[in-house]
């Protein structure tokens, strides 16, 4: 049985609110490994491959990467790249910029990100899909880090994510 995840909101306010509360003291190489292992252990929960990054900004170094099992394509590799650069160039999760656009409707929202950011030739290097999410510490001004999970629905992507940094949060 393919297990679930509750479906995030639907609207920016709700979703910026959840982006403030999980707010790391601080984050380490040692807090990456701890994350990229819980979100490993619940993505092998799910059937198929996923791939999960978690990255600093302000130097692109690869933290923790792995891929969950057998069958991921160097297709995920793209898609954590340009989730990341949406993080980054944003301070938003992916999930934030695709409702943040969908409400022009789904099928455009692609076209009106791109249309509303003058991003012509460069919007393939960006995506809006869920699943890219900021790092931020307290007291430290912008995103320090990115976690990307690619491989499972846009929505599962966001949601395990938050989920698991809920949870890692909660026992600190």
């Amino acid at each position: 049985m393919v297990p679930s995840l509750t479906l995030p909101p639907n609207d920016v306010a709700a979703i910026a609110a959840i982006e403030d509360e999980l707010v790391f003291t601080s984050f380490t190489a040692d807090t990456a490994w701890e994350l990229g292992n819980a979100l490993r252990t619940r993505l092998l929960e799910f059937p198929g491959p996923a791939v999960v990054s978690i990255s600093l900004a302000n130097n692109n170094q690869m933290l923790f990467y792995t891929a969950t099992r057998s069958g991921t394509q160097a297709d995920n590799d793209s898609w954590v790249a340009r989730k990341r650069k949406t993080v980054l160039r944003w301070g938003h999760s992916t999930w934030y910029m695709r409702v943040k656009f969908r409400t022009r409707g789904d099928e455009h929202a692609e076209t009106a990100f791109a249309q509303m950011y003058v991003l012509g030739e460069t919007a393939g290097q960006y995506a809006i899909h869920g699943g890219g999410f900021p790092v931020r510490v307290k007291g430290v001004e912008g995103v320090v880090g990115v976690i990307v999970v690619s491989g499972l629905k846009q929505e599962d992507d966001h949601q395990i994510i938050v989920d698991t940094i809920r949870e890692y949060l909660n026992k600190q």
